[in-house]
């Protein structure tokens, strides 16, 4: 336990933190695909809401057309407020299609919809469903800090689980990548670029900068680009840093979490998850004048990678954890192979931007849906 601040607001967990929180004037954006709606963690997190009773719980859902219904009827058994947006619903595709905003559906997409259509709400808070240890303090917790003139909250927790540390993608790419550009002379050290500078710090306060789980006020809702695949969390940041900057940003401690882990490889796994999340990293960075030396950042990121695994290998043996220092230096090995410059961005526009309202993406979903149900 500690009770360190860093340049943003760090609200900690002292032993029974559970603060009272306007839940009833949020609304809680949960994105689902069509198979997470039968997984334990997904009924323990909707039945766990039931008792947080926020103002209404829009669940974002990807889902083909003959998985919709079980998805509704499952949603619907709920004690709960809630609407299903149907993210994938042919009629909704075709219209963003239209509008020049279709392209790959991910998760990414998913919450970009669902944050419009919930931005009409005074709060929205942002979590997934896959935590197996998901409590009912989490979404006041996120809210806390909006109600004292913070704009964007992030959540904190510890990857530990097995007697092993996990959150591998943030503890062995991002934090070492944010150190290599901070001290990198071609990044940011001797640029002159202020705000460039700024925004790696901002990135670095962050404990958790890969948590899903987030709070805003509608407003700035509005303002978020949202990358559509991995690289949604990283990108929410650079808007936030933009939007609510150190000042307005406050993260909070959610304990620890646990849930599914995800092999280094394949087409969903850790190696191309860091692909696209490095992307984004990157293009937040070019966005306010950084221009990192990706010839030599691989090497530079790689060094300050080794330095971290050897503290986590102190950090593990301290706590008589188990730890694969191998298997670590592999996983870096691997995450400097998708180190590169990014090609275009894969982010949507902020919805005040949009040539499109949240309010047709929430008729075309229900109409789509009533049509298939009845």
């Amino acid at each position: 336990m500690e009770y360190v601040q860093e340049r943003i607001a760090t609200l900690h967990d002292f032993g029974n933190a559970h603060p009272a929180a306007p839940t009833d004037r949020a609304t809680v954006v949960v994105p689902l695909t069509e198979r997470d709606h039968t997984s334990l963690a997904a009924e323990r997190v909707l039945s766990t809401l039931e008792r947080v009773d926020p103002g209404r719980v829009l669940i974002a859902v990807r889902a083909d057309e003959r998985q919709i219904d079980d998805v509704v009827s499952w949603a619907d058994g709920f004690d709960l407020s809630t609407t299903v947006l149907w993210c994938t619903a042919p009629r909704l595709e075709a219209r963003l299609a239209e509008r020049g905003l279709d392209g790959t559906a991910g998760k990414g997409r998913d919450v970009w919809l669902g944050l419009g259509v919930a931005s009409d709400a005074e709060y929205v808070v942002v979590h997934d469903a896959d935590a197996v240890n998901y409590d009912a303090t989490q979404v006041p917790r996120l809210l806390f800090p909006l109600t004292r003139e913070y704009e964007f909250v992030k959540g904190y927790y510890a990857r530990v689980e097995n007697d092993r540390l996990y959150g591998r993608l943030f503890r062995l790419f991002i934090v070492p990548m944010l150190r290599a550009l901070a001290a990198d002379a071609t990044g940011a050290a001797e640029t002159g670029n202020q705000e460039g500078e700024d925004l790696l710090a901002y990135l670095r306060a962050f404990r958790y900068a890969l948590a899903g789980e987030f709070a805003t006020t509608g407003a700035l809702a509005r303002r978020l680009r949202a990358p559509r695949g991995w690289g949604l969390e990283i990108g929410t940041l650079g808007d936030a840093f933009d939007a609510a900057g150190f000042a307005g940003t406050a993260q909070v401690d959610l304990g620890v979490h646990e849930h599914e882990h995800r092999s280094v490889g394949g087409p969903d796994g850790l190696g191309e998850m860091a692909g696209q999340v490095g992307a984004t990293l990157f293009t937040i960075l070019e966005e306010h004048g950084l221009a990192p030396d990706y010839d030599a950042l691989p090497g530079h990121y790689r060094r300050c990678a080794r330095e971290i695994i050897d503290q986590y290998e102190a950090d593990a043996a301290f706590n008589g954890f188990r730890f694969d220092r191998a298997g670590e230096r592999e996983q870096v090995d691997r995450y400097a192979a998708a180190i590169e410059p990014p090609v275009g961005d894969d982010r949507l526009p902020a919805w005040r931007d949009a040539d499109l309202d949240p309010e047709t993406v929430a008729t075309l979903s229900a109409q789509a849906i009533a049509e298939h149900t009845s």
